[in-house]
């Protein structure tokens, strides 16, 4: 074993994909992933004990491809790296239970992490070491996040008061007929669109008070009300139309936010994770306003934006690395741990 180079096997289950990840240091060896998002299509969300039912199939099967992808046995890890929270409660519990049962068997250190951190500390498996600070802008189904790293430290600067870009974007796709998950079915439909069609609201844009917060309930609202009123009047809707100027509402809220709040904290980087960072609006936005303000931007790609098992291995391999002392084996699952607390 290597104290700079520890072998870190990460397990995420906070939401409705089981996650195997296995790290090197910062080299990414394997990311094995399955899915239950087509068991909750039907529903048009995810189910909590459809997921917990899920991971517990999936998650000895996933851990052995991580294993054989990495070309490792269970027996070369280091330390095992669990998501504690935040997420479905239910769904973590499966996911903190294995991971203690493998750091038991096996006499291994856990370490109960923070699934919010995870997102941005998997930056590091691509862009190398994260610069600080940085500012974090977290943005997946249920989060909507604006985060500052110093010292080590991750400190909220802002949330959503609601619904989260990820959840309004799945919204407004049920509205419009899309399948779920929304979001990529929002992007897809967007590229034939017009995103100056409909100018829909930018909520908290100018709320002093709210700074760094965020609101897309009222978008998603907004969104249906105009609907409603185009079936009234008779008039044909474009769902290209409609995709892409929701897109621009969402993109340009969180990205001039990130870029305020890059500002404000004189932190000169921003990462861009969660699910919602692979919308190629997002990216291609972030991209020009991060030029335009001296920022340095690092968005990791797109399979490592959704949740996964490598994010939380690579935030147990830099508390491996920096000498933090292992969770108690009796850490909980915590469904609304907050991103101040990286590790129980």
């Amino acid at each position: 074993m290597s104290i700079d180079q520890p072998l870190v096997l990460g397990i995420e289950t906070s939401c409705d994909e089981t996650g195997v990840g296995i790290v090197r240091g910062r080299e990414l060896l394997s990311n094995a992933l399955a899915s239950s998002v087509e068991l909750h299509a039907r529903f048009g969300g995810v189910v909590p004990e459809v997921a917990s039912r899920a991971h517990l199939e999936a998650m000895l099967p996933t851990i052995e491809l991580a294993c054989s992808q990495a070309g490792v046995s269970l027996s070369d890890i280091d330390a095992i790296a669990v998501t504690a929270g935040p997420g479905l409660v239910g769904a973590l519990i499966v996911g903190v239970a294995s991971a203690k049962a493998l750091a038991l068997g096996l006499g291994k250190p856990i370490y109960g992490v923070n699934h919010l951190a995870a997102h941005v500390m998997v930056d590091e498996l691509e862009h190398g070491p994260l610069p600080e600070p940085v500012i974090g802008l977290l943005v997946s189904g249920g989060h909507s996040s604006l985060i500052k790293v110093s010292n080590g430290d991750f400190t909220s600067l802002g949330q959503t008061l609601d619904d989260a870009a990820g959840e309004a974007f799945d919204k407004v796709a049920r509205l419009l007929g899309l399948p779920f998950p929304g979001g990529p079915m929002i992007d897809q439909a967007a590229q034939n669109g017009n995103s100056n069609a409909i100018n829909f609201p930018r909520a908290l844009r100018a709320d002093p008070a709210h700074a760094f917060n965020f609101s897309f309930s009222g978008l998603k609202t907004a969104v249906a009300r105009w609907v409603k009123e185009q079936q009234r009047l008779g008039n044909a809707i474009s769902v290209p139309d409609v995709a892409a100027s929701v897109q621009e509402a969402i993109a340009d809220i969180l990205t001039s936010k990130a870029i305020a709040a890059a500002v404000d904290q004189n932190a000169p980087h921003l990462v861009i994770a969660g699910g919602v960072a692979a919308n190629s609006r997002l990216r291609a936005l972030a991209a020009e306003r991060c030029a335009v303000a001296g920022i340095e931007l690092r968005i990791p790609s797109p399979t490592l934006c959704t949740d996964n098992g490598a994010m939380v291995a690579a935030l147990g391999s830099h508390l491996f690395r920096v000498g933090a002392a292992p969770s108690p084996v009796d850490f909980p699952a915590t469904s609304t741990l907050s991103v101040n607390e990286v590790l129980f």
